[in-house]
């Protein structure tokens, strides 16, 4: 260009580009930057594979990676291709010239615009979705494993004659692959109209045809790829219909058809399939035929039709057939789903006898015997002496032991095996004396050592009765390597085995230094294995602090159930891990699971709701076992050891039979060891688990009815009754017991619940399950059914009978402790079927003001409307029973729980005061007939001030020396008697909101003891 003046020329200055040495400098940073993103996604990995490979289960690495890689390449390039297949055709199928419009020539910028990049935006589209849709099917590698290796289950479906594993293994993958297809077309579908509409194959504003016949072609064949897969998508909505869940109002939570499903929905979906398939072909016949019209009125019938047929037709059928005689056309698919669910859940093996509720024998004391032939009772809670384990045994601050303590057997010295509560004596970091990064991974790494207590007893102070105690821990458990380097309470790792010793314990002789000897852990003497480490856990003094050597090893991952659930994710866990002494090691076992969605007809359950307690309620408590983890088919088909101190994760088969867990010993070969492999001794403490006796006993609340009648009739739902010594409202745990059904020739370890009717608080079954594995009975449910007609108290009613009663003071008791500064702590309310009654047994905790840990002070017992609150159990058993001649004889039933007065003496005075005791007592019972409470309430007061002044007048002649001596005597007794009882019934009855049938067992709020 010419100069035009205004300055002077020369060369122009260049504004705002860096010097070489800051580009070098950037490109420097950007390098780094670069190297240490690929260092830590690096780190993750090559931590992950040392971690596998220490422990043996590094096939479980690599089988779970490759079949990531291979999904996500497959299917990422799957999309990816049939994306960019589409764009590139479009393209393809342009039309040579645009039409000249308005909307064409805003086009042409764009279409300039984009020409030199189209082959990097095409890359960077396909490239885009490729990622995204390889990433999802990467987290498919459980439905694609399950599907490749699928074991049959030998039962089929009653619908569609199909094998269980169709449901269970197949279609999940085939809803996988159908939900890919839909992705890919509708992207595909999107994609290729916009890119139609960019190069002028399709228009909006341009006079003349609105697509070309290209575009009109290739999209029509892209819609009706999208109609053919929802014709597939209708024909397996058909099997779908076995495994889905629906709100049943009848039934509650349903899986499987019913009626309406069988006669409406069935049908539907298979012309909905056929409709789908012509309008498939519609949209190919454009290729032909150059028109959407037959298509177009083909898609719209498709629609009409689904609306039609799959809405309104199955509501027809709903309201018109099925609610005007709702039993009868539901029975048939009820009675499939009783089946199926029980068979699901593994109950339908279930014994349900029917029990009496009241005691068969006359004279009780003859029963006294029979308890121990029953029931080894323990008065040990695992749930309350936890803190006083604490006290006694956590020797030093930082030992701990867990919130729960375990129940487990062992055998005495003479032989026997007893109930025993054991906890280890973890380490605990926020005891430590001084708290740094050395103390807290180098110096203090392990707890140390088993304390154990008999169940069944506790000594005179209160205190637990150890069988094992002290540090190092020593008693009846023999010889055993004790340092704890794995266990529930270990969450951080820790460096052992090099330059910096540990601390091993502390006795009268001063501190022990020990140096861990295990090939557990990871090696740290590669400077890229602590580089990566370092990088891994954010701690950047693994790299170069000098209390790493020769033989440093890292451990982490070190609770039982997080070892577990790494070498096996496919197996759910079990919330309780437990300590047991073998073979000379301490070793966790843990309960896990197998499960699925997918068996016909079976109702679902949450596990974590399912599972959840009185004990779960607390974050400190019991862990939840798969929280939000919706199932229909559990088995606990593996017991799995860690050992506390090596670490060594052992997986042992345990249900043989169980497909889903063989399935996944196809997958992942080697990992589960046969059950022939589990010793003798690890035989002796494995267990009937918690959890699944949880799900199961709720599933056995209302699937305790095999008729399909009385199912849908409601008229048999039990529930589990809430928790009766905490606050928390939530259900009340199971209890392992060793006793002896009344079918059973001899005490069994058991595992037991009650249930109530729902809504109300009485008893209405007991359940247990035999727990010993092992033997031959282990597994057997059996539930013991009260009649309806009787109303025997549950454990509410027995917890509030129990906190009302004046008979034994117990209202007294808990007065003057807590007035004295103390605290009352109830036990686990324990109940034993005993000749045909039901025994309760409660231990009763003191926390005293200056005392931080509870002790057992006294026993609450009752059986058959008389009890019993010792100071220990035998008492308590001899005065419930009469053996020890301080039990009061049992009481005339009147109906209503309650004790008539006493016959009149020879006194006029107090003659005249039991009649008016009797006239109250009459009135009293006419006003709980009719409901009348404050008319109840004012006749209790009446009876209590006749009752009053029957024992003044008594008073008044033995001092006044008046009277029969011995009608005096007797007439003390009985007025004394009564009017405790009296004080009972005041203190627990006239509930306005307490059922009289509630009352009527002498087991309610309201009842008097004996």
């Amino acid at each position: 260009m010419p100069d035009r003046g205004g300055g002077p020329t020369g060369p122009r200055m260049r504004v705002g580009r860096p010097s070489r040495r800051a580009r070098t400098l950037l490109m420097t940073l950007g390098v780094l930057a670069g190297l240490g993103m690929a260092f830590a996604m690096f780190a993750g990995f090559w931590t992950d594979w040392l971690w596998y490979r220490s422990v043996r289960y590094s096939s479980v690495f690599t089988t779970t990676l490759w079949t990531k890689i291979g999904l996500f390449f497959v299917f990422g390039l799957l999309m990816a291709g049939v994306v960019g297949f589409n764009i590139w055709l479009a393209h393809r199928l342009r039309p040579p010239l645009s039409a000249m419009s308005l909307e064409q020539q805003s086009l042409d910028r764009y279409r300039m615009g984009i020409a030199p990049y189209k082959k990097w935006l095409l890359l960077g589209i396909t490239a885009l979705v490729g990622l995204v849709a390889g990433a999802s099917a990467a987290s498919q590698w459980r439905t694609w494993l399950m599907w490749v290796n699928g074991v049959p289950f030998g039962k089929r479906d009653p619908q569609f004659n199909l094998d269980v594993s169709f449901y269970a293994f197949d279609l999940p993958w085939y809803r996988f692959l159908l939900g890919f297809g839909f992705a890919a077309t509708i992207l595909s579908l999107i994609a290729a109209a916009l890119t139609h509409y960019l190069y002028g194959g399709l228009r909006v504003t341009s006079p003349g045809t609105r697509a070309t016949a290209a575009a009109t072609g290739h999209l029509s064949v892209l819609l009706g790829v999208f109609v053919a897969l929802k014709a597939v998508a209708y024909w397996l909505d058909r099997y779908g219909l076995a495994v889905k869940s629906s709100d049943f109002k009848a039934a509650g939570n349903w899986t499987g058809l019913r009626y309406v499903d069988a006669h409406a929905y069935l049908p539907a979906k298979t012309i909905l399939f056929c409709i789908a398939v012509i309008c498939a072909l519609l949209f190919f016949a454009t290729l032909w035929r150059r028109t959407w019209q037959l298509p177009v009125i083909g898609f719209g019938l498709m629609v009409f039709s689904a609306v039609l047929i799959g809405g309104l037709y199955p509501a027809i059928v709903q309201k018109f057939q099925v609610q005007p005689n709702e039993q009868a056309k539901e029975a048939p698919y009820v009675a499939k789903n009783i089946k199926a669910t029980r068979e699901a859940y593994g109950i339908d093996n279930t014994k349900v006898s029917e029990y009496a509720g009241k005691s068969q024998t006359a004279d009780k004391t003859k029963l006294r015997d029979e308890v121990e032939k029953t029931v080894s009772i323990r008065i040990l809670d695992p749930n309350v002496v936890s803190p006083t384990f604490q006290q006694l045994q956590q020797i030093r601050n930082f030992y701990g032991f867990p919130a729960n303590l375990d129940v487990d057997r062992y055998t005495t010295k003479d032989g026997r095996s007893q109930d025993t509560v054991v906890g280890l004596r973890e380490l605990n970091l926020d005891g430590i004396p001084k708290k740094n990064w050395i103390n807290n991974h180098f110096r203090y790494t392990h707890g140390y050592g088993v304390v154990a207590a008999k169940g069944a007893e506790a000594n005179d102070n209160g205190q637990p009765s150890f069988i094992e105690s002290d540090l190092p821990s020593t008693g009846e458990l023999g010889k055993y390597e004790q340092r704890i380097y794995y266990g529930e309470k270990t969450t951080t790792y820790s460096i052992v085995g090099g330059p910096q010793k540990e601390v091993d314990y502390s006795d009268d002789s001063g501190e022990k230094t020990t140096r861990y000897q295990g090939n557990s852990g990871v090696s740290l003497s590669n400077p890229v294995n602590r580089a990566a480490y370092a990088v891994a856990f954010g701690e950047p003094q693994i790299l170069y602090s000098g209390a790493i050597g020769e033989g440093s090893r890292i451990l982490y991952n070190r609770t039982p159930k997080e070892r577990v659930e790494a070498v096996a994710p496919w197996l759910t866990i079990d919330g309780d891990a437990y300590p047991a002494v073998v073979d000379g090691r301490i070793q966790w076992i843990v309960d896990a699971y197998t499960t699925t969605n997918g068996y016909p007809y079976s109702s679902r359950t949450t596990l974590g709701d399912t599972t959840a307690d009185s004990l779960t309620f607390n974050n400190n408590q019991r862990a939840v076992v798969a929280q939000q983890n919706q199932v229909n088919y559990i088995r606990n088909s593996v017991k799995a050891t860690v050992d506390a101190y090596s670490g060594e994760v052992k997986l042992y088969e345990w249900d043989t039979e169980d497909p889903v867990l063989k399935t996944w010993m196809k997958a992942f070969p080697g990992t589960v060891e046969p059950r022939e492999n589990i010793s003798p001794a690890l035989m002796e403490h494995l267990r009937y688990p918690q959890d699944l006796f949880k799900v199961q006993r709720e599933l056995l609340t209302r699937y305790h009815v095999q008729d399909a009648q009385t199912f849908l009739s409601g008229s048999e739902v039990w529930q589990v009754p809430d928790d009766p010594t905490t606050k928390s409202g939530n259900a009340v745990p199971p209890y392992y017991l060793t006793m002896k059904m009344p079918d059973q020739e001899s005490q069994a370890f058991s595992l037991t619940t009650t249930f109530t009717p729902t809504g109300r608080d009485n008893l209405s079954a007991f359940m247990a399950v035999d727990a010993e594995a092992g033997t031959p009975g282990y597994g057997q449910i059996r539930i013991l059914k009260l009649p309806a007609s009787t109303t025997v108290g549950g454990p509410k009613q027995v917890q509030s009978q129990f906190n009302s009663n004046s008979q034994q003071n117990i209202a007294e008791f808990v007065r003057l402790i807590r007035g004295g500064d103390s605290e009352i702590e109830y036990g686990n309310l324990l109940t034993v079927p005993l000749d045909g009654g039901l025994l309760y047994v409660e231990p009763v905790y003191v926390r005293g003001g200056q005392l931080k840990y509870p002790l057992m002070r006294k026993v609450l017992v009752t059986y058959d409307g008389v009890t019993a609150f010792e100071n220990t159990l035998d008492e308590a058993l001899d005065k419930v029973f009469g053996t020890s001649g301080s039990a009061p004889p049992p009481s005339e039933d009147t109906g209503t729980g309650e004790t008539p007065p006493p016959p009149a003496s020879g006194n006029p005075t107090v003659q005249q005061a039991l009649k008016d005791a009797q006239k109250a007592f009459d009135a009293g019972q006419e006003a709980l007939k009719k409901g009348d409470w404050q008319a109840y309430g004012q006749a209790q007061k009446d009876l209590q001030d006749a009752l009053k002044r029957a024992a003044e007048a008594q008073a008044q002649a033995e001092k006044s020396g008046g009277g029969d001596k011995n009608a005096d005597k007797s007439t003390d007794k009985s007025t004394d008697k009564n009017a405790d009882e009296s004080a009972g019934e005041n203190a627990g009855g006239g509930d306005a909101n307490t059922p009289a049938t509630q009352q009527s067992s002498g087991a309610g709020p309201g009842a008097v003891d004996g």
